[in-house]
């Protein structure tokens, strides 16, 4: 696959909402020994926006879509989780402004995107157990390959990211949370994926589902 067609958009978001659905109830349980418990729901719900504002909307500018879609989403889902993805997808958006399609280097703009977004809105750096911990690393590793591999297809630069982000992920184990209701119950996160950054594997999990469907 050389890129993502403007039409096309909506069902890639569609590939993240059905695994954010598939995967609810697991999210919801990983949280609720770290926090309130609703992650699930909440990613589940803000998710579910995304397929049909895009296709509904007349834009052809995918990153001014996106931007637009991820405002709606924020104010689906006003917690602190969906207001952090909310930014990451904004912020992706605006980096890849001016596209009318996604190849691999629009890709790698926007996962960098989406990672600066969700750092400046949630005032967090890599390492702070957080979904940054997922999304930063799969970013530096979609962007370091298509650097080494410039003529890569936009699947393999995805499969990159999504090693990048279950690494990232899995690093959480040894890092202490710093943010929430998460700090109250520090003593449980040792040896355990920080739930958000799980969440940012699945999310990208849901866009590699989506580009080895076609």
């Amino acid at each position: 696959m050389k890129y993502i067609a403007r039409e096309a958009v909506g069902a890639l978001f569609g590939s993240v909402q059905k695994i954010m659905e598939e995967h609810a109830e697991e999210l919801c349980n990983m949280d609720a020994k770290m926090g309130d418990g609703d992650l699930g729901l909440t990613m589940k719900k803000g998710f579910s926006v995304l397929p049909g504002i895009i296709d509904d909307m007349e834009e052809k500018d995918i990153g001014k879509c996106l931007m637009k879609a991820g405002m709606k989403m924020a104010s689906t889902v006003p917690s602190t989780m969906g207001t952090l993805m909310a930014s990451g997808i904004m912020n992706g958006g605006k980096a890849i402004t001016g596209s009318d399609k996604i190849g691999t280097q629009q890709f790698v703009s926007y996962l960098t995107g989406f990672a600066e977004g969700i750092a400046k809105r949630g005032k967090c750096k890599q390492g702070d157990r957080t979904v940054l911990d997922a999304v930063l690393p799969a970013a530096q590793k979609a962007k370091t390959f298509l650097e080494l591999h410039p003529t890569a297809s936009l699947k393999e630069v995805c499969d990159a990211a999504l090693k990048g982000a279950r690494d990232g992920a899995e690093s959480t184990k040894n890092m202490a949370p710093k943010f929430g209701k998460a700090v109250v119950f520090s003593e449980r996160a040792s040896g355990v994926i920080d739930q958000g950054a799980y969440t940012g594997v699945l999310m990208i999990q849901g866009y590699k589902n989506y580009m080895d469907s076609l």
